[in-house]
C-alpha cells in the first residue's frame, strides 16, 4: 500500500540548517563586498566627472563597460560554477573586483580608470551565480525564493554602505584613500571564502561528469535556452531590474542635484530610500512567491507598471521641480526593481536540473544588465545632445520596458504549461512511498 508524501523533503534535497546558513553567509558575504565596489560609482560620478575630466558621456562609459563585462561574463560563469564549484569561482572573483577597486583608487587617468571598472565587473560577474548556486546545494528547493531574495537584500545592503559610508568618506578622505581602503574588505572575503566555504554538504556531492570541451558548454548553453522558463526569466529580469539600477549605479545623484535642485546630502538620503525599500519589498516579495508561486508574474508585471506610472507622472511634472511627495514615492517604487528581478529565477530554476543550474542563472541574470547597460548609454547620450534635458534623456527608460513586457507577454504560456508538464513528471516519480 502507498500513501501520499505531503511537504516531504525530495530525494536528494540538501537539508539546511545552521551549517548551511554559515556556509552561505560566506558567499553571501563575497556578494555584499561586489556590491559596495558595484555601486561605487554611483556616489562618486560628479567626483569622476571632475577628477577625470570628462563629460556625460565619458562618465556613463565607466558604468556601460563595466556592466558590459558583467554581462558578458555571466553564461562563462554559469559554465564555470557548473564546472568548477563555488568555492573557486568565487574566490577568483575576489581577487578580480578586489584588484579592480584597487586599481580605480590609484588610477591616474580616465582609460586606466576605465580598465580597472572593467576589472572589477569581471570579478563582480562571478559572484551573484555563485551564490544562487550555493543556495541550491545547502537550501532544499521549497526555500529556494526567499534564500535568493535574501541574497538579493544583502546585496542591497552592500548598495547602501556605498551610499552612506563609502560617499561620506569619499568627500572626508579623498578619493584614494576611500577606495583603497574600502579595497580591504575584498581581502577579508577572500580569506574567509579560502578557509571556511564549502561547495555543499557532506553526502550531497554532485555526479561527476567527464570534461567534454566545447561540446559540452553548446549542449549546456542550448539545452538552458530551450526552456521557456529560462527565457522567461531573462525577460523578466531584463524589464524589471533596470530602472534602479540605472538610478542607483550612476544617474541617480546627478538627476536629483542638477534636474530636482536638491543637494547632495538630501539626493543621498533619497537614494537611501530606494536602498531600504529594496530590502523591505525584498522580504515580502521572498514570502509570497515561496507560497505562492502563481503571484510570480503578476508581482514582476505590477512592479514594472508603478515603475512606469511613477516615472511619467515625475518626468511630465508641469513645475520646474517635482515636488519631494513624488520623488519620496518615485524612489520607495524602484526599490521593488530589484526583488522583482529575482523573480526572474524562480522561473528559470525548476526549469533547469540542478547540473544546469549555473548556466541558466548565466542566462538569465544577462537581461536585467544588458538592459540597464543600454539604458545608462542612451541617457548619457540624450543628455549631451539636448543639453542636460533630463525630461527626454529618462524617456528611454519607456522604450526598455515596451520591449521587456512584449517578450514576458510572449513566453508566459508556453513556460507556464512546460512547468506544470515538469511538475506533474515529478510527482509521478515522488508522491508514494511504502506504507
Amino acid at each position: 500500500m502507498s500513501a501520499p508524501v505531503r511537504n516531504a523533503t525530495l530525494p536528494g534535497d540538501p537539508p539546511g540548517g545552521r551549517r548551511a546558513v554559515a556556509v552561505w553567509s560566506i558567499g553571501v558575504a563575497v556578494y555584499f563586498v561586489a556590491v559596495i565596489f558595484r555601486t561605487s560609482l554611483g556616489v562618486a560620478g560628479l567626483d569622476a566627472a571632475g577628477r577625470f575630466h570628462v563629460n556625460a558621456s565619458a562618465l556613463s562609459t565607466f558604468s556601460i563597460l563595466q556592466l558590459l563585462v558583467y554581462a558578458g561574463m555571466q553564461i562563462p560563469v554559469g559554465l564555470l560554477v557548473d564546472r568548477l564549484g563555488t568555492k573557486k569561482v568565487l574566490s577568483i572573483g575576489a581577487v578580480l573586483f578586489t584588484a579592480g577597486q584597487l586599481g580605480f583608487a590609484f588610477s591616474p587617468s580616465y582609460g586606466t580608470a576605465l580598465a580597472s571598472r572593467a576589472l572589477l565587473g569581471c570579478g563582480d560577474a562571478m559572484t551573484f551565480i555563485s551564490v544562487l548556486r550555493l543556495g541550491t546545494r545547502w537550501f532544499p528547493a521549497r526555500r529556494g525564493p526567499l534564500v535568493a531574495q535574501l541574497a538579493g537584500l544583502v546585496g542591497m545592503a552592500g548598495n547602501l554602505v556605498s551610499t552612506l559610508v563609502l560617499a561620506r568618506l569619499l568627500h572626508g578622505i579623498g578619493w584614494t584613500p576611500a577606495f583603497a581602503g574600502s579595497a580591504l574588505a575584498g581581502a577579508v572575503v577572500l580569506v574567509l571564502t579560502l578557509l571556511f566555504l564549502k561547495d555543499h554538504p557532506e553526502g550531497q556531492e554532485p555526479e561527476p561528469s567527464p570534461h567534454q570541451g566545447a561540446a559540452y558548454v553548446r549542449r549546456q548553453i542550448a539545452a538552458a535556452w530551450r526552456e521557456p522558463g529560462t527565457r522567461l526569466g531573462l525577460w523578466v529580469h531584463f524589464t524589471t531590474q533596470f530602472p534602479a539600477m540605472v538610478f542607483l549605479l550612476l544617474w541617480g545623484l546627478p538627476f536629483l542635484v542638477e534636474a530636482q535642485g536638491l543637494s547632495r546630502a538630501t539626493a543621498g538620503e533619497l537614494l537611501t530610500l530606494v536602498v531600504l525599500s529594496n530590502m523591505v519589498i525584498g522580504l515580502v516579495y521572498g514570502q509570497i512567491v515561496a507560497r505562492h508561486h502563481a503571484a510570480r508574474l503578476p508581482l514582476a508585471l505590477g512592479t514594472v507598471g508603478a515603475t512606469a506610472l511613477l516615472w511619467a507622472v515625475t518626468l511630465a511634472y508641469p513645475g520646474r521641480h517635482a515636488p519631494m511627495w513624488l520623488l519620496l514615492v518615485l524612489c520607495a517604487v524602484l526599490g521593488a526593481c530589484g526583488p522583482a528581478s529575482m523573480i526572474g529565477f524562480d522561473f528559470a530554476r525548476p526549469a533547469n536540473p540542478p547540473e544546469r543550474q549555473g548556466t541558466a542563472s548565466g542566462i538569465t541574470n544577462m537581461g536585467g544588465f544588458i538592459a540597464s547597460m543600454t539604458t545608462l548609454f542612451a541617457i548619457g547620450v540624450l543628455l549631451d545632445a539636448t543639453g542636460d534635458d533630463y525630461t527626454v534623456a529618462f524617456s528611454a527608460v519607456f522604450v526598455l520596458q515596451a520591449l521587456g513586457i512584449s517578450q514576458i507577454l510572449r513566453l508566459r504560456g508556453r513556460a507556464a504549461r512546460r512547468e506544470r508538464e515538469r511538475l506533474v513528471a515529478s510527482r509521478v516519480e515522488t508522491v508514494h512511498v511504502p506504507a
